[in-house]
């Protein structure tokens, strides 16, 4: 695992930007994977600059999201579908038959899980994971006790995430309560991963990934095992650590 600790939040977006844009110019058909929330935004926002004035090309992108909330459709505006058109591929060139994000009003729950999983066979598996992290330390909805081999599944939120995630709703009982994720198995396998953490609030969950036990309690503390983890912090969110790497 490497740690590049940035002044900025603004560093740290163009720091994940360039690392995206890189692996895009070394292989243009990358399977990328995509997050969700307020950590990326700065990252996506890079990203169509450089898209705009560089001409870095998404024409043979091909993306997967790591979540959804269940019971909110594509087109609900806190559904992780409508954040990813308008923070990222309505500015970009992405063949949309090349975008995949789990369906939150899916009828037959099973079958999509089992689909969403095959899919990302087929492409070859993901080239390039781009993760936040929960303040209880998880990784895409995978929340605190979710077995680290698990795939692509329903879970139940807990407390802490609706509690923080109510910011993005009217009010915090319009949080959905359970969610499709991607397991943590699922990320554990792509190639390379690059997770972004800012602000304070992140500080304790990121001592506890990079320098506590591997264990399900902190689902991204797997990424410790990872052959090919980068992680990419202000120093807000670095305050904590008991080492600089």
């Amino acid at each position: 695992m490497k740690t590049l600790i940035k002044k900025t939040y603004e560093d740290l977006s163009k720091e994940a930007a360039k690392i995206i844009k890189e692996a895009i110019q070394e292989k243009p058909n990358l399977v990328l994977g995509l997050a969700t929330g307020s950590t990326p935004i700065g990252t996506y926002k890079e990203l169509i600059r450089m898209h705009r004035e560089e001409n870095l090309d998404f024409s043979q992108v091909i993306s997967f999201n790591l979540d959804e909330y269940l019971g909110l459709s594509a087109d609900h505006h806190q559904s992780y579908n409508y954040f990813m058109y308008k923070n990222l591929f309505d500015y970009i060139n992405i063949n949309h038959k090349n975008i995949h994000i789990p369906d939150g009003m899916t009828e037959n729950v099973e079958e999509f899980l089992k689909e969403y999983e095959k899919k990302i066979r087929e492409a070859g598996g993901i080239d390039l994971q781009l993760l936040g992290i929960g303040s209880d330390g998880h990784i895409g909805f995978n929340e605190p006790g979710t077995p680290l081999n698990s795939r692509t599944q329903i879970v139940k939120l807990t407390e802490s995430t609706i509690k923080d995630n109510s910011r993005f709703f009217e009010k915090e009982e319009d949080v959905p309560r359970f969610a499709i994720t991607m397991g943590v198995q699922t990320i554990f396998e792509a190639k390379k991963t690059l997770l972004l953490a800012s602000s304070g609030n992140k500080a304790e969950a990121i001592v506890k990934f990079i320098e506590g036990p591997i264990t399900s309690q902190i689902t991204a503390s797997i990424l410790q095992k990872h052959p090919d983890t980068i992680v990419i912090l202000d120093e807000v969110a670095a305050s904590r650590l008991k080492r600089r790497y």
